[in-house]
């Protein structure tokens, strides 16, 4: 069974605390004490009232939701949400348990408060299934960086690591291998087209065929085409289908 969690809500916007307060009523386990609109009045509440989890604006005025957490003296978890996406780093740093982009969608909100509510390796597995509107935090060839998932034009193996092409022209090796992508990528908008390469569905313009009854795809921003084996060419034409 769920535990209850006493929440407490922190944004310098009424309308948006309103439509976070809309969606928690959906979550009977999430017991809201009550909302803040400052640093000074959430730290206040804080100590009065204990809350097991915080959602927290990162934009609070003229100070921060960074600026909330050095003032007080808090164990309980944050979810941090927010307009903006340049935080996220940050926001992983000071140990985070989420951090959701507004407009809040519901299913992920969700999902985080399955994490709350149920804390265990089953909803903190890292193998998890991966959602289109993920964001992955991966250790890159230099630093680490968040990713949206639906930003990744394909994948492409390189050893024991992987090569992500992104929507932005930029081109990261990243420590993850191709089979690990291939477990956890939705299958509704990724595809393995070779044994070395996995595409977006979403930035297919289109295929062609080739010699010896194999195909090439031609993928949005690339000047050329990737080469499709005939083992996985059913597959594709299914997705189109």
């Amino acid at each position: 069974m769920s535990r209850t969690l006493k929440t407490l809500l922190v944004d310098d916007e009424r309308l948006a605390r309103r439509e976070l307060r809309s969606l928690l009523a959906e979550h009977p386990e999430m017991a809201i004490l009550g909302e803040a609109d400052s640093v000074s009045s959430a730290a206040q509440l804080i100590s009065e009232k204990s809350p097991d989890v915080i959602f927290l604006d990162i934009h609070l005025g003229s100070e921060s939701g960074f600026d909330l957490l050095e003032r007080i003296d808090y164990e309980g978890e944050v979810v941090f949400v927010t307009a903006f996406d340049a935080y996220a780093i940050r926001a992983f740093e000071v140990n985070a348990l989420d951090y959701l982009l507004k407009p809040v969608n519901p299913e992920r909100l969700a999902r985080a408060i399955e994490r709350l509510a149920n804390p265990g390796p089953v909803p903190t597995s890292p193998m998890r299934p991966l959602e289109y509107s993920d964001r992955l935090f991966l250790e890159t060839d230099g630093h680490p960086r968040f990713f949206k998932l639906d930003s990744i034009v394909c994948i492409t193996a390189a050893d024991d690591h992987s090569e992500l092409f992104t929507t932005d022209g930029k081109r990261t090796l990243v420590l993850k291998p191709l089979r690990e992508w291939e477990e956890r990528l939705p299958e509704k908008h990724f595809l393995r087209i070779h044994r070395s390469t996995i595409v977006n569905l979403e930035f297919v313009e289109r295929v062609e065929t080739w010699f010896n009854r194999s195909y090439r795809v031609h993928l949005k921003g690339f000047p050329e085409p990737f080469t499709m084996s005939r083992r996985h060419a059913l597959k594709l034409k299914q997705s189109f289908g």
